[in-house]
């Protein structure tokens, strides 16, 4: 969809569709009265009605016949001026491109959605971005029938003249937001891709496409370079593929980057997760192609790092890999020993996720790291706690969690924080070896949590247990069925904070 920016009045744009936005229970402010006059009332009167009002998340659709250059007239409810948020813009947003899409409109013209309110233009032009491009993401996947046409192909926001003094101010919220969501969508594509096609090597693949196009430095690391390196966590997870695993080394590095200190970003990314010997339920075993959503918000958010030109330097790890059952598969019981020298029993082969993360921790001590932070599938336990409506966030540095709330408040990519109590550390000691993989069904979340924090040689590290928001987030029109890609726009937005 190519994106511009037009001043002009709102109501005299050409497109196949105009997108108009009202606040609930005020009636016309100027743009839409400018289109209601040419209209003859016409919105007037559906106010008048109640049948629309403003609320948030409604949509309306009018006909002009003629009395405007526009074809269709949609309107989208913003709710109360007062408690409108970025993530209310880039939900209305995203249901006016959804609506014009369903309506087959190949141009669209749009109003700013938030103009008026205590957001800055800027701000809002980000969010609008984001919003449209999250709301519009499809995905054709390997069906044999072609695509369907690619809709709306062109999306030009309009703002009326008068806002001149305002245009590079949304100049600049439109390219980030632009970035922003591609790396979104990046993620959101990785993820759902089958197992088959998405591989270990293939997001190895992709991560030097990210760093050819973003001037990134990358080095993948094989079998043997984990082995020289002792990564017996990770290697006795990959124990049981044909397929080899991958560690990925992304690494952004400014002019500037000598300025601060190293921020290292970890995903997970166990590539298809069957448990192992610890074999899941079938029904289980359904959507975990998705197992590696975390490994796919790192690479989202380091090639929307790269596109910023953050002045920071930034490490993106992913460690890469099945879980499978074969005659090489590690078994329970069995003893690994991380690159750190950390002796592990396993209790379950289906809590593999902690151990790829251990050895990845580890690299990452060796960047003297100002900051890390990990974020993965790991537990059906965090869940249980939160539902879809955040991610569980896990921190050893009080300033580090308040910028990474302050992030998630951002972007709309929720987190909430829980703890990291000694008492869990005493549920994965072990007789036979140093740690052990699992601690029982209660509190799993803090017990993976503390289980990743013995493998932390640094102060400042957070964890962020993404499970419940890795697919089919309901109800929210900026996340359409399938993977979500939770977790680029935060990771990005935390890093661009951290480098200002």
């Amino acid at each position: 969809m190519q994106v511009s920016l037009v001043f002009q009045a709102p109501h005299l744009a050409q497109a196949d569709a105009l997108i108009l936005s009202l606040y609930e229970e005020e009636g016309l402010h100027k743009s839409p009265a400018a289109a209601d006059a040419a209209l003859g009332g016409a919105i007037a009167e559906l106010l008048s009605t109640g049948d629309f009002t403003g609320k948030a998340a409604q949509v309306a659709v009018l006909y002009p016949r003629g009395a405007l250059p526009a074809r269709r007239l949609i309107l989208v409810g913003l709710g109360k001026r007062e408690a409108l948020s970025l993530d209310g813009v880039r939900r209305a947003a995203a249901l006016g491109v959804q609506k014009a899409r369903e309506l087959k409109a190949k141009s669209l013209a749009s109003t700013l959605h938030g103009r008026g309110s205590a957001l800055s233009a800027e701000s809002c032009a980000q969010a609008y971005l984001e919003g449209a491009l999250l709301g519009n993401y499809q995905y054709h996947g390997q069906k044999s029938s072609p695509p369907s046409p690619d809709l709306p192909e062109s999306l030009a926001l309009v703002l009326p003249e008068e806002s001149l003094g305002d245009k590079e101010a949304v100049e600049r919220g439109m390219k980030v937001g632009q970035i922003m969501g591609e790396a979104t969508c990046l993620a959101r594509t990785l993820a759902n891709l089958p197992p088959n096609l998405c591989t270990p090597p293939y997001l190895a693949e992709t991560a030097h496409q990210i760093a050819q196009k973003g001037g990134l430095k990358i080095e993948v690391l094989g079998r043997p370079e984990m082995e020289a390196l002792k990564m017996g966590a990770l290697l006795g997870v990959a124990r049981g593929s044909a397929i080899p695993p991958q560690f990925i080394v992304l690494e952004h590095q400014p002019e500037r980057a000598a300025e601060g200190k190293t921020l290292v970003l970890v995903g997970k990314g166990v590539t298809f997760d069957t448990g192992g010997y610890s074999l899941k339920p079938a029904d289980s075993m359904v959507g975990m192609k998705h197992d590696m959503a975390g490994a796919a918000a790192v690479l989202g958010a380091m090639q929307a790092i790269a596109a910023l030109g953050v002045p920071r330097h930034v490490v993106g790890l992913v460690p890469a890999t099945f879980n499978l059952i074969s005659g090489e598969a590690y078994l329970p019981s069995e003893v690994l020993t991380a690159s750190n020298g950390v002796t592990i029993e396993v209790i379950s082969t289906d809590a593999e996720g902690r151990l790829i993360l251990a050895d990845a921790l580890v690299y990452a001590a060796r960047y003297k790291p100002a900051a890390v932070i990990d974020i993965a599938t790991l537990t059906g336990s965090v869940v249980v706690a939160l539902g879809n409506a955040a991610a569980g966030l896990f921190s050893t540095d009080d300033q580090l969690r308040e910028a990474l709330l302050a992030a998630a408040e951002a972007t709309g990519e929720r987190l909430w924080a829980l703890p990291l109590f000694s008492d869990y550390e005493k549920l994965i000691e072990s007789k036979v070896a140093d740690i052990k993989n699992s601690g029982g069904r209660q509190g799993g979340a803090s017990i993976g949590a503390v289980f990743l924090k013995r493998f932390t040689d640094y102060p400042v590290w957070a964890h962020i247990d993404m499970a419940g928001m890795m697919e089919d987030l309901p109800n929210n029109p900026l996340y359409p069925s399938g993977a979500s890609g939770y977790g680029a726009r935060l990771l990005a937005e935390y890093v661009r904070r951290a480098a200002q």
